[in-house]
């Protein structure tokens, strides 16, 4: 098992280019939801998305987080759009 600042630095291993950025990342763990939030946040900008723990393992494994992935370019685009 994994806690958020271990997901989060593999996210960053994954995705080098968010720190690059300046995109801030937050994770933490709802129980209720049974979910990890994940928020990415650059200047006023910022979006929340959820990873399921299926999704986070693999993530965890070495391999793409691709709903992640479609956030990040999201939060690009928007940035991009300022």
């Amino acid at each position: 098992m994994y806690d958020k600042n271990e997901l989060c630095e593999k996210i960053k291993s994954i995705y080098p280019d968010i720190g690059v950025c300046g995109i801030d990342v937050k994770i933490d763990y709802d129980k209720t939801k049974k979910t990890w939030i994940v928020g990415l946040k650059k200047g006023s900008h910022e979006l929340k998305t959820h990873l399921e723990p299926g999704d986070a393992d693999v993530c965890m494994a070495g391999k793409q987080c691709i709903g992640l992935g479609i956030q990040i370019a999201q939060l690009r685009s928007n940035v991009d759009l300022t």
